[in-house]
Protein backbone atom coordinates (compact mmCIF):
# COMPACT_ATOMS: atom_id res chain seq x y z
CA UNK A 1 0.00 0.00 0.00
CA UNK A 2 2.86 2.14 0.64
CA UNK A 3 4.52 1.77 -2.25
CA UNK A 4 1.16 2.46 -4.30
CA UNK A 5 1.09 5.74 -2.77
CA UNK A 6 4.53 6.77 -3.41
CA UNK A 7 4.22 5.83 -7.13
CA UNK A 8 1.37 7.69 -7.45
CA UNK A 9 2.83 11.17 -5.64
CA UNK A 10 5.98 10.59 -8.45
CA UNK A 11 3.54 10.39 -11.27
CA UNK A 12 1.45 13.58 -10.07
CA UNK A 13 5.11 15.46 -9.36
CA UNK A 14 6.04 14.73 -12.85
CA UNK A 15 2.88 15.96 -14.44
CA UNK A 16 3.27 19.44 -12.34
CA UNK A 17 6.72 19.51 -13.55
CA UNK A 18 5.78 19.53 -17.10
CA UNK A 19 2.86 21.68 -17.52
CA UNK A 20 5.27 24.25 -15.54
CA UNK A 21 8.00 23.68 -18.20
CA UNK A 22 5.57 24.49 -20.78
CA UNK A 23 5.11 27.71 -19.74
CA UNK A 24 6.13 31.01 -21.10
CA UNK A 25 9.71 31.99 -21.18
CA UNK A 26 10.37 34.30 -18.06
CA UNK A 27 11.71 37.53 -19.20
CA UNK A 28 15.00 37.77 -16.37
CA UNK A 29 15.57 41.23 -16.85
CA UNK A 30 11.76 42.33 -15.86
CA UNK A 31 10.72 39.14 -13.46
CA UNK A 32 7.62 38.35 -15.00
CA UNK A 33 6.53 35.59 -17.50
CA UNK A 34 5.55 37.86 -20.74
CA UNK A 35 7.11 36.93 -23.73
CA UNK A 36 10.14 38.43 -24.31
CA UNK A 37 10.10 41.24 -27.23
CA UNK A 38 11.78 40.22 -30.58
CA UNK A 39 15.11 41.99 -30.95
CA UNK A 40 15.03 45.04 -32.94
CA UNK A 41 17.93 46.36 -35.30
CA UNK A 42 19.54 49.67 -35.20
CA UNK A 43 18.10 52.42 -37.11
CA UNK A 44 20.75 54.60 -36.58
CA UNK A 45 20.15 58.44 -35.18
CA UNK A 46 20.69 61.39 -36.98
CA UNK A 47 22.93 64.18 -36.16
CA UNK A 48 21.50 66.95 -33.96
CA UNK A 49 21.38 70.45 -35.73
CA UNK A 50 22.78 73.79 -34.10
CA UNK A 51 23.32 77.49 -35.04
CA UNK A 52 26.99 77.51 -36.74
CA UNK A 53 27.87 81.18 -35.86
CA UNK A 54 29.58 83.95 -38.63
CA UNK A 55 33.49 83.61 -38.24
CA UNK A 56 34.34 86.31 -40.95
CA UNK A 57 37.14 88.47 -39.28
CA UNK A 58 37.60 86.60 -35.93
CA UNK A 59 41.19 85.38 -35.57
CA UNK A 60 41.42 81.54 -36.59
CA UNK A 61 41.81 80.10 -32.79
CA UNK A 62 38.61 82.12 -31.84
CA UNK A 63 36.70 81.05 -34.71
CA UNK A 64 37.52 77.39 -33.85
CA UNK A 65 36.97 77.31 -30.10
CA UNK A 66 33.43 79.29 -31.13
CA UNK A 67 32.79 76.55 -33.22
CA UNK A 68 33.28 73.83 -30.72
CA UNK A 69 31.35 75.39 -28.53
CA UNK A 70 28.68 75.85 -30.77
CA UNK A 71 29.04 71.81 -31.16
CA UNK A 72 31.28 71.41 -34.57
CA UNK A 73 34.21 69.42 -34.10
CA UNK A 74 35.07 68.60 -38.02
CA UNK A 75 37.33 71.64 -38.56
CA UNK A 76 39.66 72.37 -41.41
CA UNK A 77 41.18 75.24 -43.13
CA UNK A 78 42.96 76.74 -46.31
CA UNK A 79 44.98 79.82 -47.77
CA UNK A 80 42.63 81.86 -49.17
CA UNK A 81 45.34 83.21 -51.43
CA UNK A 82 45.59 79.75 -53.11
CA UNK A 83 49.71 79.52 -52.07
CA UNK A 84 49.13 76.37 -50.13
CA UNK A 85 50.63 77.75 -46.54
CA UNK A 86 49.66 75.29 -43.78
CA UNK A 87 48.01 77.38 -40.80
CA UNK A 88 50.77 76.29 -38.12
CA UNK A 89 50.26 78.82 -35.73
CA UNK A 90 46.26 79.12 -36.06
CA UNK A 91 46.67 82.90 -33.82
CA UNK A 92 48.38 84.22 -36.60
CA UNK A 93 45.68 83.74 -39.42
CA UNK A 94 42.39 85.42 -39.63
CA UNK A 95 39.03 83.89 -41.29
CA UNK A 96 37.84 85.51 -44.41
CA UNK A 97 34.97 83.25 -45.59
CA UNK A 98 33.62 79.81 -44.16
CA UNK A 99 32.32 76.78 -46.03
CA UNK A 100 29.13 76.26 -44.96
CA UNK A 101 28.06 79.96 -43.87
CA UNK A 102 26.49 80.79 -41.12
CA UNK A 103 23.17 79.35 -39.89
CA UNK A 104 21.63 75.71 -38.65
CA UNK A 105 23.61 72.58 -39.66
CA UNK A 106 24.20 68.91 -38.77
CA UNK A 107 26.89 68.91 -35.83
CA UNK A 108 28.65 66.95 -38.30
CA UNK A 109 28.99 69.11 -41.00
CA UNK A 110 32.85 69.82 -41.87
CA UNK A 111 33.58 73.14 -41.47
CA UNK A 112 35.85 74.76 -43.47
CA UNK A 113 37.76 77.76 -43.00
CA UNK A 114 38.87 80.52 -45.36
CA UNK A 115 42.23 82.32 -44.15
CA UNK A 116 45.26 84.77 -44.73
CA UNK A 117 47.93 85.79 -41.70
CA UNK A 118 46.78 88.52 -39.95
CA UNK A 119 48.90 91.26 -41.68
CA UNK A 120 46.99 90.47 -45.25
CA UNK A 121 43.49 91.01 -46.95
CA UNK A 122 41.56 88.80 -47.83
CA UNK A 123 40.85 88.44 -51.64
CA UNK A 124 37.47 89.12 -53.62
CA UNK A 125 37.59 85.34 -54.43
CA UNK A 126 38.80 82.75 -52.27
CA UNK A 127 41.79 81.45 -53.84
CA UNK A 128 41.77 77.69 -51.90
CA UNK A 129 39.23 76.51 -51.85
CA UNK A 130 39.69 73.67 -54.24
CA UNK A 131 43.24 71.43 -53.97
CA UNK A 132 45.40 72.16 -57.24
CA UNK A 133 44.58 69.99 -59.97
CA UNK A 134 46.27 68.07 -61.80
CA UNK A 135 49.03 68.76 -64.15
CA UNK A 136 47.57 66.21 -66.92
CA UNK A 137 49.31 65.83 -70.31
CA UNK A 138 49.66 69.54 -70.83
CA UNK A 139 51.63 72.20 -68.92
CA UNK A 140 49.72 74.59 -66.75
CA UNK A 141 50.29 78.26 -66.60
CA UNK A 142 51.68 78.73 -63.73
CA UNK A 143 52.80 82.34 -63.69
CA UNK A 144 52.11 83.97 -60.35
CA UNK A 145 51.03 81.17 -58.69
CA UNK A 146 53.26 79.49 -55.66
CA UNK A 147 55.88 77.31 -56.95
CA UNK A 148 54.38 74.93 -54.06
CA UNK A 149 51.20 74.95 -55.92
CA UNK A 150 53.07 74.46 -59.51
CA UNK A 151 54.98 71.47 -57.52
CA UNK A 152 51.97 70.09 -56.27
CA UNK A 153 50.15 69.71 -59.82
CA UNK A 154 52.83 68.43 -61.35
CA UNK A 155 53.77 64.41 -61.53
CA UNK A 156 55.71 63.07 -58.72
CA UNK A 157 57.99 61.49 -61.48
CA UNK A 158 58.14 65.02 -63.09
CA UNK A 159 61.95 66.62 -62.54
CA UNK A 160 61.82 70.32 -61.52
CA UNK A 161 64.68 72.86 -61.20
CA UNK A 162 63.33 76.19 -59.41
CA UNK A 163 65.44 79.24 -60.23
CA UNK A 164 65.73 82.63 -58.58
CA UNK A 165 64.10 85.10 -61.42
CA UNK A 166 65.75 88.47 -59.40
CA UNK A 167 69.79 86.50 -60.21
CA UNK A 168 71.01 86.96 -56.86
CA UNK A 169 71.20 82.68 -56.42
CA UNK A 170 68.99 82.74 -53.42
CA UNK A 171 67.83 79.19 -52.49
CA UNK A 172 64.24 78.68 -52.42
CA UNK A 173 63.13 76.42 -49.16
CA UNK A 174 59.38 78.03 -47.90
CA UNK A 175 57.96 77.43 -51.47
CA UNK A 176 54.50 78.47 -50.80
CA UNK A 177 56.16 82.23 -50.27
CA UNK A 178 57.58 82.29 -53.98
CA UNK A 179 55.25 83.40 -57.03
CA UNK A 180 56.39 81.85 -60.20
CA UNK A 181 57.68 84.12 -63.40
CA UNK A 182 58.65 82.03 -65.92
CA UNK A 183 57.99 78.61 -66.75
CA UNK A 184 59.43 75.76 -69.09
CA UNK A 185 57.77 73.85 -70.86
CA UNK A 186 55.61 77.06 -72.08
CA UNK A 187 51.35 76.85 -70.76
CA UNK A 188 50.02 74.49 -73.16
CA UNK A 189 53.04 72.52 -74.16
CA UNK A 190 52.60 68.75 -73.91
CA UNK A 191 54.14 67.66 -70.36
CA UNK A 192 55.72 63.94 -72.26
CA UNK A 193 58.30 63.32 -69.25
CA UNK A 194 60.02 66.52 -69.66
CA UNK A 195 62.26 68.43 -67.16
CA UNK A 196 60.32 71.78 -65.43
CA UNK A 197 62.32 74.66 -65.26
CA UNK A 198 60.51 77.58 -63.37
CA UNK A 199 61.71 80.64 -61.99
CA UNK A 200 60.51 82.45 -59.52
CA UNK A 201 60.82 85.48 -56.92
CA UNK A 202 59.00 86.08 -53.28
CA UNK A 203 55.30 87.29 -53.39
CA UNK A 204 56.13 90.41 -52.04
CA UNK A 205 58.88 91.42 -54.97
CA UNK A 206 58.05 92.16 -58.92
CA UNK A 207 58.54 89.27 -61.56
Amino acid sequence: MHTRTTIAALIAGAGLLALTSCGPEKDSSTGTGKDKPAATGDTGEKAESAALPDMADKGLQSAQDQAQEAGFYGLTSHDALGRDRMQAFDRNWKVCSQTPKAGNHPTDTKVDFATVKLDETCPAKDAGAEEPRAAGAKMPDFKGKAVKVARGALDSGTSITVNDASGQGRFILMESNWKVCSQQPTAGAALDGRPVTLTAVKFEESC
